[in-house]
């Protein structure tokens, strides 16, 4: 069995409403791309990625050109060896990451076709029949924040992310934390999340204003070392997310002493190869995992669910459903939220397929 062809898609994904970060970053309209490695035997292996624009180093115009760069070491390979693949990869092509997680995302999928088991029993089994969810609250009003914060938690939700910073106000910032716990009440996971945006002041004096609160802070600068300041001068436990993107950080940050949780993203770390190894380093840390990616749809969301299913249970923080935020959804039958919470596939492989009429004509295509 060999990949005979490839071919990629480029498709826009629009918020539900214009997401608002820290330092004016938004997300509103932005592209997201799908990959398709197909074999000899008539299998069709799926991938996806969708870097957030001014968020990481990964910008997504440069998929399409990284892909066809790659193409000429993955075209012709059986898909099966996967780690010996994605290291040629990383030799031919140095750095480009997220344009790498989508090949590695669809050989897992090949993978998984293959062996007849869904992509949880290969990387490690699954540990647990569903996973709880975070909600991402858009940085506006305190107010709007709260009722945001409160439709949540009627669905079930009980773990809230609030943007902070997109105004520079830490005083606001403060009051949004304040609001959404009050809102939520005692009990469920609060944290605020500044996306490298604050100064090492202006997130003390937030973290130090809600420190009475049951409060978490996530990645407030943009070096590990001003994150271990702020969790130092405030008591509140620390995520890290932007600055978590390989083992050596991962070592960095237990060793400053602010990795009490970490987001671990597909596209960051190069696919679900390097997210294992991550996971596994994670979990010997002692650091709780939210296993996601940057932005996208049901594809790259369906890898997440199954790396969160195959996360030891202590060790899983939540997982993320990305594909609720956006339109159009991608694949008809991908699993959705209830009651909190959410399943991952249990077909062979990543389980979800993409309906052709949404993609549209593909940007590239060779064999």
């Amino acid at each position: 069995m060999k990949v005979t062809r490839l071919t990629l898609w480029s498709a826009d994904l629009t918020s539900h409403e214009t997401y608002h970060m820290a330092e004016g970053k938004t997300c509103a309209t932005v592209q997201t791309h799908v990959l398709c490695l197909e074999t000899d035997n008539g299998l069709r292996g799926w991938g996806e990625v969708c870097p957030i624009p001014h968020y990481l180093p990964a910008f997504a115009k440069g998929v399409p050109s990284a892909v066809a760069e790659m193409a000429p070491e993955i075209l012709g390979v059986t898909p099966t060896g996967i780690d010996a693949l994605m290291r040629n990869l990383d030799r031919f092509l140095l750095g480009h990451l997220h344009a790498k997680s989508i090949v590695d995302m669809a050989l897992w999928d090949l993978y998984g076709q293959v062996t007849g088991l869904p992509l949880y029993e290969l990387l490690g089994g699954r540990t647990q029949r569903d996973m709880p969810l975070y909600h991402s609250i858009s940085c506006i009003e305190p107010d709007e924040m709260a009722r945001i914060a409160t439709e949540a938690f009627a669905t079930g939700i009980r773990q809230f992310q609030v943007k902070l910073g997109a105004d520079r106000n830490w005083e606001a910032d403060a009051e949004r934390l304040a609001k959404v716990r009050e809102a939520v009440g005692p009990g469920p996971l609060v944290y605020g999340d500044w996306n490298c945006g604050a100064s090492r002041l202006q997130a003390t004096r937030t973290g130090r204003a809600v420190a009475h609160l049951d409060i978490m802070l996530e990645q407030p600068c943009k070096t590990l070392e001003d994150c271990a300041a702020v969790r130092q001068a405030t008591g509140l436990p620390m995520k890290i997310d932007e600055n978590a993107h390989d083992l050596a950080s991962l070592l960095r940050a237990h060793e400053l002493g602010c990795l009490d949780a970490v987001a671990l993203k597909i596209s960051k770390f190069g696919g679900m190869s390097a997210m294992r190894r991550a996971r596994d380093l994670c979990v010997h840390l002692g650091a709780e995992i939210c296993a996601e990616c940057t932005w996208g749809s049901d594809i790259v969301t369906g890898a997440a669910l199954h790396f969160a299913a195959s996360t030891p249970r202590g060790s899983l923080l939540n997982t993320c459903d990305l594909a609720s935020y956006v339109s159009p959804r991608l694949c008809p039958d991908a699993p959705t939220r209830e009651n909190g919470r959410i399943t991952p596939p249990e077909t062979p492989g990543l389980g979800v397929t993409p309906d052709f009429s949404v993609l549209g004509a593909p940007i590239l295509e060779l064999a």
